[in-house]
């Protein structure tokens, strides 16, 4: 198993972890999807909820980034819990321009990262997301 990111499970060893990144801004998506592939990651963007969705139903990723500001939270939610059914295993990640996250639990999400040109937060999540995942 690799432990510097990459790979999901010991069943898939070698297979790189695939990572959805939603997010309304273009800038945002190219570098999310620049600095995880770096990192040995297969990633997948996509700016609205409905592209999200239709490359959440053919990709089925490991982990998935959500900007909070794309939703309000009754619709955020709703779409977190058909993620989350569709694919129990999954790791989602809420990400926020704000600096405290108590508005952001829910019972489906895994972290909430603060949003910031250092990746370093959201890359540790990531990689602690597949990695309990990896031992489970």
């Amino acid at each position: 198993m690799d432990t510097r990111g990459g790979t999901v499970n010991n069943e898939n060893a070698g297979v790189p972890a695939k990572i959805l990144v939603i997010d309304g801004e273009n800038d945002h998506c190219r570098l999310f999807k620049e600095e995880l592939e770096d990192d040995g990651y297969q990633v997948f963007t996509a700016m609205t909820w409905t592209e999200g969705m239709d490359i959440f139903m053919k990709e089925t990723p490991d982990v998935v980034t959500l900007d909070v500001c794309m939703t309000d939270c009754e619709e955020r939610l709703k779409m977190l819990g058909k993620m989350k059914q569709a694919k129990p295993g999954m790791a989602i990640i809420l990400l926020t321009a704000y600096d405290y996250h108590d508005d952001f639990d829910a019972p489906h999400v895994d972290a909430c990262v603060i949003k910031s040109s250092d990746l370093s937060e959201l890359k540790s999540a990531i990689k602690a997301a597949t990695i309990s995942r990896c031992s489970a």
